[in-house]
């Protein structure tokens, strides 16, 4: 489960250099990652990391089509026009900036579409001036007039398919039909009913003519022809070409689980999944990686795991102080607020590790700044996990971003001064905390069958995300923290309760339509502050000149709120208990105040500065002799965020 940035770099001190942003489109600002430990790598780890990058690349297109329907046919038109057309339109070329970010025309963190500012004729126009300068190859001018008919209420119709997962629909439609995702197709909620997935990971589910609900199966097909090619084997099969490639640099115990991995993308078996993490997560290489259908956020049953990947070499400047924090897991388990049948004995401590990634593409996005995988119970149990603290994209986004948010929305200058002073410590540690001791607590009812997710279904991952937020808030105050030299002073500790209150507030900036909040980590940081307000009243809503705030009053009462949620989410996920977290989530975490929404955006708005993130990656060029074997591996920052993505497309032929 990953720890995504939404509030983290408001209380953080921030250097001046804003270097790193590079680029901008309306509220979205475009920042440059850089993997300084990619230097200090032997040849042998630098070609490891191309060949999982080129894995990375290969499996990126998938999660467009995971997203909507129309996801490829929009990028195949979209980078065609990009690419070809003469004169380029500027503003085409803005909202498909937007459209990589995304993957897709939905915001990926709101989930609510966004329309371009083109008309469509301005689109015609490109696309016809494309297909003269060689664009569109093998399409006739009639075929993409009918293409860009088809696609026209996806492009520029706000009410067709508004949101990519409507966990909270409005009006006569269920989850599954209000949602713009393609795990399904034709299927209803009602349609579920006793139904079990055999594949719930890696399938799209669709409705056949005779009613019967057919599982399509994402794998690439065994080399036999034992096993058929399924859906998305295209991309399956290019990522195992290279994953073949990189088994041959990897270090004993990652080349099996890269071996695991080729076998799972074969078969699509949910078992080779499994062997795959098993082998994973039992090995610490330097150069890392994910690659996969990961992260059920997308999917409003949280059953469809969306691709996702990243490759990563460990920073060994900060790596310390995570090893320590996963080391003392069972002290942390040992005083976790709920009852002792729920606390885990002989806890296996996590792998933690901080790491700069050198790609990430799917749906992973420069805005997670901690991970923790796999997400397998079963897994998790026997093995343990790793946690990932992500150094690269915090540095990133502390170089995007200055204080002036912090000023703005703080509700005292006492407020303002600590996190200038603590923020960035208090933000690191808030990201190591929810990763290495969060997700990994707590046992389950062994009666409890299936998972968790299975009973707890839509809400499952706003409660995992809350939980694992709130044994950051629970234990930040513990002095074993600063006996370990983890934190510096117990105002580390305040300055991450102040950003917490806060950031519920703040985060209505990114959600700028409707009432309704769908979107996981939104929910969990809107559920925490609302529930601690109406249970101690630690927390107050004040105003001042005009303008709304949220004042912390009472730490101890705070923490004190903590607890008593923290307590009953171990408990309901311990137990399974469906109409527990229903209730608790409908009540704090899916409502809000559009006026106040307004009121924030506003405020945001005069700062000037983005509101939504996304990375460029580094370019790792390699050298070749003449055998075809490696012999060097450049590393470079492009800074043009259209050249990298078109770049990406010309795996599969940019048209």
């Amino acid at each position: 489960m990953r720890s995504a940035l939404i509030l983290v770099f408001v209380c953080a001190a921030v250097a001046a250099d804003n270097s790193a942003l590079v680029d901008r489109v309306g509220t979205t600002g475009f920042v440059q990652l850089e993997a300084e430990s990619f230097q200090k790598l032997p040849l042998k780890e630098q070609t490891l990391a191309y060949w999982l990058s080129q894995a990375s690349i290969a499996i990126d297109p998938i999660n467009y089509d995971q997203n909507s329907i129309w996801g490829l046919r929009q990028k195949r038109l979209l980078e065609a026009i990009v690419s070809h057309a003469a004169p380029a339109n500027p503003k085409i070329t803005a909202f498909t900036k937007l459209f990589w970010a995304n993957r897709g025309n939905h915001n990926e963190m709101t989930a609510q579409k966004f329309l371009p500012e083109f008309s469509v004729e301005d689109l015609k126009t490109a696309a016809a001036s494309a297909l003269r300068s060689g664009g569109f190859k093998g399409m006739s001018p009639a075929e993409l007039d009918r293409e860009l008919e088809a696609l026209r209420p996806s492009l520029f119709d706000a009410d067709f398919e508004p949101t990519i997962t409507a966990k909270s629909p409005q009006g006569t439609l269920d989850m599954l039909q209000a949602s713009a995702n393609n795990f399904y197709y034709g299927v209803s909620m009602a349609d579920l009913k006793n139904f079990h997935d055999r594949h719930p990971l890696n399938s799209r589910l669709v409705k056949s003519d005779s009613g019967r609900l057919v599982e399509e199966v994402y794998r690439a097909g065994t080399p036999d022809g034992k096993i058929p090619a399924g859906r998305y084997a295209q991309f399956l099969k290019k990522a195992n070409e290279y994953l073949e490639k990189a088994q041959g640099y990897a270090e004993p115990g990652q080349d099996q689980a890269i071996a695991a991995l080729i076998r799972y993308y074969q078969t699509g078996d949910p078992a080779d999944w499994v062997r795959f993490g098993t082998a994973w997560v039992q090995n610490n290489a330097r150069v890392d990686f994910a690659n996969g259908f990961i992260e059920v956020y997308r999917d409003a049953r949280a059953a469809k795991g969306t691709a996702q990947s990243f490759v990563s070499i460990t920073d060994e400047k900060l790596n310390q102080p995570m090893a320590k924090l996963a080391a003392n897991a069972q002290y942390f388990e040992d005083r976790a607020p709920w009852d002792r049948q729920y606390k885990k004995e002989g806890v296996t401590p996590p792998m933690a590790k901080a790491v700069e990634t050198v790609i990430e593409t799917g749906d992973f996005h420069v805005s997670t700044t901690g991970d923790n995988l796999p997400n397998e119970n079963e897994i998790h149990e026997k093995y343990g996990s790793k946690s990932f603290l992500f150094t690269g994209s915090s540095r990133t986004l502390r170089q995007g971003m200055g204080p002036h948010v912090l000023e703005e929305f703080a509700a005292s200058e006492e407020e303002i001064a600590l996190c200038k002073k603590y923020g960035e410590e208090s933000t690191s540690m808030m990201t190591a905390l929810h990763e290495v001791i969060g997700h990994g607590s707590g046992k389950l009812n062994p009666r409890l069958q299936g998972g968790p997710e299975t009973h707890l279904k839509e809400y499952y991952s706003t409660l995992e995300e809350a939980r694992a937020d709130l044994m950051a808030l629970w234990n930040i105050f513990d002095s074993k923290l600063r006996q370990l030299g983890l934190v510096s002073s117990s105002e580390v500790g305040k300055a991450m309760y102040y950003d917490a209150v806060r950031g519920s507030l703040t985060q209505l900036m990114r959600i700028p339509k409707g009432d309704t909040i769908e979107e996981d980590h939104q929910r969990n940081r809107q559920l925490i502050v609302n529930y601690i307000m109406d249970k101690t009243g630690a927390i107050q809503k004040t105003e001042r000149d005009g303008k709304t705030y949220l004042a912390l009053k009472d730490f101890d009462k705070m923490r004190q709120g903590v607890g008593m949620l923290l307590a009953e989410l171990m408990r309901i996920k311990a137990e399974g208990d469906y109409a527990a977290i229903k209730a608790l989530v409908d009540q704090y975490a899916v409502h809000f105040d559009p006026k106040l929404r307004d009121e924030v955006v506003a405020r945001y708005q005069k700062l000037d500065i983005p509101t939504y993130w996304c990375g460029i990656n580094a370019t790792l060029a390699p050298k070749f002799d003449s055998a075809g074997k490696v012999t060097a591996v450049g590393i470079s920052y492009p800074r043009d965020f259209v050249r990298q993505q078109l770049s990406y497309a010309a795996m599969y032929g940019v048209q």
